[in-house]
């Protein structure tokens, strides 16, 4: 599935299920609540944490509703998330292509 088709995907299910999209601010925070809960597993899986009774590595399920929040703004935002990834990685590549070889700290 390409992002464009994720994108496409959520849509189609936000228009059959979900009866409408939450707001823009809605969704913002819910997206702040679905990376707060991705960390939780996170501090537990890799960090000093252990986990609770009853409580699931479930990090693939966490990462899932982040990307599906993620996408319900890029939606509603008209952002396509394809076009924008390509861009990020192409300004990443300009900006910073010999900084991290350079940087002692990663070895």
């Amino acid at each position: 599935m390409t992002i464009q088709e994720a994108q496409q995907a959520v849509d189609r299910w936000i228009k059959e299920y979900g009866v409408r999209y939450f707001s823009e601010l809605t969704n913002m925070a819910c997206l702040t609540e679905e990376v707060g809960e991705l960390a939780r597993v996170m501090a537990r899986k890799y960090g000093d944490q252990s986990f609770k009774a009853g409580e699931k590595e479930n990090l693939d399920e966490e990462m899932a509703d982040v990307l599906w929040v993620l996408i319900c703004l890029a939606n509603q935002t008209g952002v396509n998330l394809e076009e924008a990834l390509k861009k990020s990685i192409e300004k990443k590549t300009s900006r910073d292509k010999e900084r991290h070889k350079n940087n002692s700290k990663l070895y």
